[in-house]
């Protein structure tokens, strides 16, 4: 499944190279250290995209947002857009609003998930939604959001930041263990 999903981005995201050509991501393109792979570029690329990912919930955003995040902060790119997509809509609905309407409501707001899982499923109109954000759910719903989205960035940070030491030094101790069976056969 893992392979089918690696092929698959290979054959349909764009390169680098594409995107030189299109004026609009020249500028992010043109900049080689926010596609290399590094020990710096790699957490930094997790953080953002986690951060804006479960932050900022609206798809097209997130992508976009994610990568402009990623040039003051020298991240990953590729690895920032990957993270965005923490925030499918299951996650989104039974983790993320959930967990943020609990936590913003420990500050003293008054959401109600409730009242959210009723207009979910019973596809409440754009109006509804306004009328909802604009009472006190607002509040505890950002609150809730932004710290979420804080702390999952830094878990995410310390997570790929301990991955990339394991995964280089691991294959340093393999490289050593070739050149050393390679110098003095059996």
């Amino acid at each position: 499944m893992f392979n089918r999903i690696v092929n698959w981005a290979r054959a349909n995201m764009p390169t680098r190279e594409q995107m030189e050509h299109n004026r609009f991501a020249r500028p992010l393109a043109a900049r080689h250290e926010l596609w290399r792979f590094t020990r710096r570029s790699v957490p930094r690329g997790v953080a953002a995209g986690l951060f804006i990912g479960i932050f900022a919930l609206i798809p097209g955003v997130q992508i976009v947002g994610a990568a402009l995040m990623c040039v003051p902060c020298r991240g990953n790119i590729p690895l920032a857009v990957l993270m965005t997509f923490i925030s499918i809509p299951p996650t989104t609905l039974f983790v993320f609003l959930p967990g943020a309407i609990a936590v913003g409501n420990s500050f003293g707001f008054h959401a109600d998930f409730a009242t959210v899982s009723e207009m979910v499923t019973k596809g409440a109109s754009v109006g509804d939604w306004l009328a909802w954000l604009g009472s006190d759910a607002a509040p505890s719903l950002v609150i809730g959001l932004f710290l979420i989205s804080i702390v999952a960035a830094a878990l995410g940070y310390a997570i790929s930041a301990f991955g990339w030491r394991w995964w280089t030094a691991h294959k340093r101790k393999a490289r050593q263990l070739r050149f050393a069976a390679r110098d003095f056969p059996d």
